[in-house]
């Protein structure tokens, strides 16, 4: 175990997926991409998992890709080559993504930060696009972090690389909350237990809605998610959840206790 960087537990429920490279500030290394992919899947193929939260152990959540690696390698030889594919594993995973920072986030992880569903910070952790200040530009987590955040904090903050605090990163829609220290694992845990209680096939054609295309006028969309609608009401996850309602009982996919 001492050897991962990054380790992964189950339990209730909840995949924990936790980034364990303290010494170079949970940098974005060959190893580290390569384990983050591999507890993805696997959180993704088990059905027995419904929440996946992704934390850190150390003062930083990622400081983005590893510069000591992509230093003297050519474009096709650099690290963030592979970088999309866990981009796309947070934003399109079927299960809900809780984030968890105890401290700050920088370039490639504000933009897994902005690829989760659900960031809960403490109020410590801060945050930069610190790409232009190294001479490299916020490409690939601008396709997460730009349907999060306001026009004109993207056009300052991109710009300028500047570090900002977690009450303006919640102000900007970059994460959900900004808590107190001693608030953060609570607030994580009501998330966590609150999504628990959705259907799983619900949950994740919930996600798909959010982030597909909308159409150009609700008349023009109401044909299509009036479908969905009444393919969910009529399906078994939608009778079950009636069902229990109606019983006064929780559903069967709610984790037991």
């Amino acid at each position: 175990m001492s050897d991962e960087l990054v380790h992964y537990s189950v339990a209730r429920g909840t995949a924990t997926i936790t980034l364990d490279s303290p010494h170079n500030r949970n940098a974005l290394s060959a190893q580290l991409r390569r384990e983050l992919r591999a507890s993805l899947v696997k959180a993704h193929d088990d059905a027995a998992v419904r929440v996946i939260v992704l934390t850190h152990t150390g003062k930083v959540f990622c400081s983005g890709m590893d510069l000591k690696e992509a230093r003297g390698a050519d474009a096709s030889a650099q690290g963030v080559n592979e970088f999309p594919e866990i981009l796309h594993q947070l934003w399109s995973s079927p299960k809900p993504v809780v984030a968890r920072l105890t401290g700050p986030a920088r370039a490639g992880g504000v933009g897994m930060v902005a690829a989760a569903d659900i960031v809960v910070a403490a109020r410590e952790a801060t945050f930069a696009f610190s790409e232009v200040r190294v001479g490299v530009v916020p490409a690939i987590i601008s396709l997460t972090v730009l349907p999060r955040i306001a026009p004109r904090a993207a056009q300052e903050l991109f710009l300028t690389g500047e570090v900002f605090d977690a009450e303006r990163a919640a102000q900007i829609g970059l994460i959900t909350a900004a808590v107190d220290a001693e608030r953060l694992d609570a607030e994580v845990d009501r998330y966590v237990n609150a999504l628990a209680l959705g259907g799983p096939q619900a949950l994740a054609a919930t996600k798909e809605l959010l982030v597909s295309p909308k159409p150009p006028t609700p008349s023009a969309g109401f044909e299509a998610m009036n479908a969905l609608s009444a393919r969910f009401f009529a399906s078994a996850e939608g009778q079950e959840g009636i069902t229990a309602f109606a019983q006064k009982r929780r559903p069967n996919w709610v984790p037991s206790e």
